[in-house]
């Protein structure tokens, strides 16, 4: 008979370092790399600028990493951010961030990561995406309904079964992403420069639009905690994890924007919605086209499956904490997942994917999903003074310089999104708050089990 798990945590502990760490890289890095410098570039005209704001995305992403990490090893257990939450703030927060990921997060995700893999697939057959094909939904629409399906079964399956997939998506982006960075370095002419000699520099307001649109590429770094439950030897690997693979990811965006900018005038870029294709093009003709719309199609796909298989373990969390279904925290005896969760998670995204624009459900995720992060760093300097008993093999780095920093770039964020997109600012925050009265509800309906998770799980 398996021994208990010290954390508490009932999935089988079964992701090593290599596939934890695919776990993050291929989250993150998805169609965001490959379409994302085209709308910078149409916010900010001014080459330096242009990578100064791609540095300070990554920069902070890597704080928000670096300080995450310290929070994993306290709490590996499945749900991440929702357990950070609970041990710093209370059940409250944690079920609102529960709450979103339910009705905005999750299924925002899911959709604009599937409709852009349906995209770049059918491209690939030179099939166009936008045709309709049942009733009101497009072909990129349906076969994105089938991505998320396929995916949910595949994880449902197992969570080894899952790392599979993820390790060789993750392995075929990154060698594509690498690839196109030698050929732009070997290939290319001297770097354009045919950027206009002197730009006029970006508003505060096109800056802060530019930022968004970064952060949705670089989101992801977080997820990994999500399943830190199922990773075996958590508190020597997720450190390792957070930090190299953040800056792994930093580093490979770094580079591809070089050699974007190297191959493409920043000016052109703008009218590029696919930029990383239009360099492949130029470099080696125009089945450089086929081969990126391809790498996209992978990447995203790799990426959708990286969302699978962390995204469902928020409601199962919560419903361990008799705080949502029964039923979503029944783990599979066969399979070992969260099999009700997963369902649930992707038939939310099915119905999102139906019903909105890549644009409105990539927009609405970073902007929902940020305010949870700020919180869950802030949960650092609250559990140094409410929990200084727990062992903490790995003290964030730079503390509290690194956590700071994050948090006054997250106020930064959110207080000119709130300026300069106020409708879609309150609507997010009336759909977190909403949770409220839910919450209520639960915690009369099903008073939460200490056994079950609803306090600290020993870490000592």
């Amino acid at each position: 008979m398996q021994a208990p798990d010290p954390w508490g945590e009932r999935l089988p502990r079964k992701l090593g370092l290599a596939s934890t760490v695919a776990v993050l890289v291929g989250s993150t890095i998805g169609s965001g790399i490959f379409r994302t410098p085209a709308e910078i570039a149409g916010h900010i005209d001014d080459m330096g600028l242009f990578m100064a704001a791609w540095v300070a995305g990554g920069v902070v992403a890597l704080a928000g990493a670096l300080t995450v990490a310290e929070l994993a090893i306290l709490y590996p257990r499945s749900g991440g951010v929702y357990v950070y939450l609970r041990e710093a703030f209370g059940k409250l927060p944690a079920f609102l961030f529960g709450w979103a990921e339910l009705l905005i997060l999750r299924p925002a995700a899911y959709g604009a990561i599937a409709v852009t893999s349906a995209e770049y697939l059918l491209r690939v057959f030179g099939v166009a995406g936008a045709e309709p094909l049942l009733g009101p939904l497009s072909r990129a629409q349906v076969v994105a309904v089938a991505m998320i399906a396929t995916v949910a079964a595949i994880n449902r399956r197992g969570v080894e079964f899952g790392a599979v997939v993820q390790n060789v998506s993750t392995a075929l982006k990154v060698a594509a992403l690498l690839g196109l960075v030698a050929l732009g370095l070997l290939l290319s002419p001297e770097a354009s420069t045919a950027v206009p000699a002197v730009a006029a520099p970006a508003g505060e307001g096109a800056f802060v639009l530019a930022m968004v649109a970064i952060l949705w590429a670089y989101d992801g770094w977080c997820d990994v905690g999500f399943v830190s439950g199922e990773v075996r030897d958590p508190q020597r690997a997720l450190p390792r994890v957070f930090i190299l693979g953040t800056a792994a990811v930093v580093a490979l965006y770094l580079a591809a924007n070089l050699v974007y900018l190297r191959v493409i005038p920043l000016e052109q870029m703008a009218g590029a919605p696919l930029v990383a294709a239009d360099v492949a093009a130029a470099l080696i003709g125009p089945f450089g086209t086929t081969l990126v719309a391809a790498a996209v199609m992978i990447s995203t796909f790799g990426t959708l499956n990286g969302s699978m298989m962390t995204g469902p373990r928020v409601f199962y969390a919560m419903a361990e904490d008799g705080l949502f279904f029964r039923r979503l925290a029944q783990v599979h005896p066969r399979h070992g997942t969260p099999s009700a969760s997963i369902v649930l998670g992707a038939a939310l995204g099915i119905v999102f994917v139906s019903v909105r624009s890549f644009a409105e459900l990539a927009g609405q995720f970073v902007i929902g999903i940020w305010p949870f992060y700020a919180l869950s760093v802030a949960a650092v300097f609250v559990l140094r003074r409410k929990r200084p008993d727990l062992p903490r093999p790995y003290r964030t780095f730079g503390y509290p310089w690194v956590p700071l920093l994050f948090l006054a770039a997250s106020v930064f964020l959110l207080g000119n999104y709130a300026v300069s997109q106020p409708r879609a600012f309150i609507l997010d925050c009336a759909v977190v708050l909403s949770g409220v009265p839910v919450f209520w509800l639960w915690s009369r309906r099903a008073p939460v089990s200490e056994a079950n998770g609803g306090g600290s799980a020993g870490t000592g």
